[in-house]
């Protein structure tokens, strides 16, 4: 008989659908005192890797710095019966380079603004911003996941 854990799990394949329609997840890094440090990011794909931006001198930049683990958790559903997330712990790489942030901050803007891709002259626009910024690449290492619905509303 599958655990019921098992019975509420997402396929690969639910939770890349998950990520693609997410908006809004929170990144929790260790902070030098040892709590987590948890901030709200927007958020791209770029193949199996989460991808954001932030200012360069920003508390999880210097967080991932010292120590790349960190987790990601993107969770939706207003009440127990709906919720439905994903807990994934892996390592963040800090990209110190302009044209890796620049595509960075355009896909970003992509999944938020519904283009196909920023025009040449939005590029430019963009500039001054990856010059301030960093890319911070997230590495999956181990996925747990959850939707209630599965549950039938038998708890």
């Amino acid at each position: 008989m599958p655990s019921r854990r098992d019975a509420i799990s997402l396929t690969p394949g639910e939770q890349r659908e998950f990520l693609e329609s997410g908006k809004t997840l929170y990144l929790a890094s260790n902070g030098k005192d040892g709590f987590p440090h948890i901030v709200a990011m927007w958020y791209g794909l770029d193949g199996a890797d989460v991808v954001m931006t932030t200012y360069r001198k920003s508390q999880k930049v210097l967080n991932l710095r010292r120590d790349p683990r960190c987790a990601i958790i993107l969770e939706r559903g207003e009440t127990y019966d709906k919720l439905k997330g994903l807990l994934l712990r892996g390592r963040c790489e800090v990209i110190d380079d302009e044209e890796t942030t620049l595509a960075t901050l355009a896909e970003v803007g992509r999944r938020f603004g519904g283009q196909a891709h920023p025009s040449r002259q939005a590029m430019e626009t963009m500039r001054p911003q990856a010059r301030k910024r960093v890319t911070l690449r997230f590495r999956t290492e181990k996925v747990a996941s959850w939707d209630h619905g599965k549950l039938g509303g038998v708890y």
